[in-house]
C-alpha cells in the first residue's frame, strides 16, 4: 500500500497549495483554475489506485468460503462490491469493476505464501503515480485479459507498456479508440468475426409518438461510413453557409444546435434520395478507407475507415472500394505530386488526402475530416509558406482559430503521410512549451 500512498499524499499537498490562494472566498482566476483542476485530477487518480488497491483487499476478505466471517456480512452487505457501491455511491457493476481492476494489479501470493507480481504491473505502476485513471487502467486491464489467450503474455506484455505510455493524458474515449486500434494490430483474423458481430447488431427504429418520428439506430462500421460522411458533410456546409452570410433560406440556422442541424441533415438525405439529383450541401463528403497494398493483393490483414473506429476486413474494404463515393487509400509509394513548393496556393485533391490519412481528422481536437480544411501551417502570403504536406495540416475552424489566435504553434516531425503532428502551446498556458502528440498517432500504436 505505500507504494500509493506516497503519490497519494503529495496529489493532496498539491491541491491544498493549489487552493491556498482561494482562501477567503475570492474568484479564481484562469491560472488558479487550471492549477487547481490539475491538482484534482492528479489526486483523483491516485485515490484511484489506493482504492482499486483496497478494493481488492476487501474482496479477499469477503469471500465466499469464509462464510459468516466475510468481511462484508459482518458489515451487513451481500458482497465487497455493494460494500464498495453504499459507502461510495457508486453502483455495484462500478465497484466490481474496480475489485476487478485491483485485483489484476495488486500484488499476488502463491500457495506458499510467497509474494508474485501483479500480473499486470505496468499498469499498476502508471495507476500509482498518478498516470492514468481507474476507468482507463480498467479498460486496458479488460482488454490485454481478453488478448492473453490469442497472441500470448509475452506480446500481451508489450502491448501492456505500449498502451499505458500512449494512454497517459488522453480520455477515456481516445483510450478505447487506442485499444480498439490495438485490438486490430495484434490480431488482424480477429477482425472479420468482430465485424460480423457488429453487422448483426445493425438496426434502426422507428416510431411516431407526440406528433413526431423517434429514431434509434445502430449501424456497423461499413453501414455507419457513408452515414457519418454525408452527415457531417451536410453540418459542415451549414456552418460554412453561416460564415459567409449566405443562408437566407434557413433564418434561425444561426439558434440551431448541432443535433438540429444533423437531423435537418437526414432529412435531406432523404429528401434527396427522393429525387433530388444535387450534392453541393454536402460539402464534398466522401469515404475514405485506408489499407496496406500487400493486405490487399493478398486478403489479409484489415482496413479502416477514416471516422469510423472499428477496423474492417479485407473483404468488406474490397466491397466498399467497389461502391460509388468511396476513394480507396492504398499505402504505397505513388506517382502524385504531394509538394507543390510556391506554384500552388490552394492544397490539392491529393495533397488532402495525404493530409486525412495522416492527422486523421482535425490535428488538434480529432473532429472528422468532414469538418476540416487544409490550413498553411506557415502562412502562404505572410510567410512565404509553401503548399507542401510537411507546411500543411488539417484543422477544424474553432481550432484554426485557437492555433492562429492564441498562440499555439504546429510542428511536423517526418515526412510524407507517416510524419507525425505536434502541437506547441503558448508559453502563457504552458511555460515549458511541452509539445503535445496530435493526429492520428495520438490515438494509434502503429503511425
Amino acid at each position: 500500500m505505500s507504494s500509493s500512498l506516497a503519490p497519494l499524499l503529495e496529489a493532496v499537498a498539491l491541491v491544498q497549495d493549489s487552493w491556498a490562494d482561494a482562501q477567503g472566498g475570492g474568484d479564481l482566476s484562469r491560472a488558479q483554475l487550471i492549477a487547481v483542476n490539475d491538482a484534482i485530477g492528479l489526486l483523483r487518480r491516485t485515490t484511484d489506485a489506493v482504492h482499486a488497491e483496497v478494493a481488492a483487499g476487501l474482496a479477499h476478505e469477503s469471500r465466499r468460503e469464509l462464510g459468516p466471517e466475510s468481511l462484508a456480512k459482518q458489515q451487513g452487505f451481500r458482497s465487497s462490491a455493494q460494500l464498495i457501491a453504499t459507502t461510495t455511491g457508486t453502483s455495484t457493476g462500478d465497484a466490481a469493476r474496480l475489485v476487478k481492476l485491483g485485483e489484476a494489479t495488486a500484488p499476488r501470493t502463491n500457495l506458499l505464501g510467497e509474494v508474485l507480481p501483479a500480473k499486470f504491473p505496468v499498469v499498476r505502476d502508471a495507476m500509482c503515480r498518478g498516470r492514468i485513471a481507474a476507468a482507463a487502467a480498467d479498460a486496458i486491464v479488460t482488454f490485454l485479459d481478453r488478448m492473453i489467450l490469442k497472441v500470448g503474455r509475452v506480446v500481451a506484455a508489450q502491448a501492456e507498456g505500449l498502451l499505458v505510455e500512449k494512454a497517459a493524458g488522453l480520455s477515456l474515449d481516445e483510450v478505447r479508440k487506442l485499444i480498439t486500434r490495438t485490438e486490430a494490430h495484434l490480431d488482424p483474423d480477429g477482425v472479420a468475426p468482430r465485424e460480423e458481430e457488429l453487422r448483426a447488431r445493425t438496426s434502426l427504429t422507428m416510431f411516431l409518438r407526440d406528433g413526431m418520428l423517434h429514431l434509434n439506430g445502430a449501424f456497423a462500421p461499413d453501414k455507419a461510413a457513408p452515414l457519418l460522411a454525408a452527415v457531417h458533410g451536410y453540418v459542415s456546409a451549414e456552418f460554412a453557409a453561416k460564415r459567409e452570410g449566405r443562408d437566407p433560406a434557413a433564418p434561425d440556422a444561426d439558434r440551431r444546435t448541432v443535433a438540429r442541424i444533423q437531423a435537418d441533415a437526414l432529412v435531406h438525405l432523404a429528401e434527396h434520395a427522393l429525387g433530388c439529383e444535387s450534392t453541393e450541401s454536402l460539402n464534398g463528403a466522401t469515404v475514405v478507407v485506408r489499407v496496406d497494398l500487400a493486405d490487399l493483393v493478398d486478403g489479409t490483414g484489415y482496413g479502416l475507415i477514416d471516422g469510423i473506429e472499428q477496423p474492417v476486413s479485407i473483404g468488406t474494404v474490397r466491397r466498399m472500394a467497389a461502391d460509388g463515393g468511396v476513394i480507396p487509400w492504398v499505402c504505397r509509394d505513388g506517382s502524385e505530386i504531394l509538394d507543390w513548393g510556391r506554384e500552388k496556393r490552394l492544397f490539392t485533391p491529393a495533397q488532402r488526402l495525404a493530409l486525412r490519412e495522416r492527422d486523421g481528422g482535425c490535428a488538434f481536437c480529432g473532429l472528422p475530416p468532414e469538418m476540416t480544411k487544409a490550413h498553411h501551417i506557415r502562412w502562404w502570403a505572410r510567410d512565404a509558406g509553401p503548399t507542401d504536406l510537411s507546411n500543411g495540416v488539417l484543422l477544424c475552424e474553432t481550432c484554426h482559430h485557437l492555433v492562429h489566435d492564441n498562440g499555439w504553434d504546429i510542428r511536423i516531425e517526418g515526412i510524407g503521410v507517416r510524419a507525425k503532428v505536434w502541437i506547441l502551446p503558448p508559453p502563457h498556458v504552458d511555460p515549458k512549451r511541452t509539445p503535445r502528440l496530435g493526429g492520428r498517432a495520438r490515438t494509434e500504436l502503429v503511425a
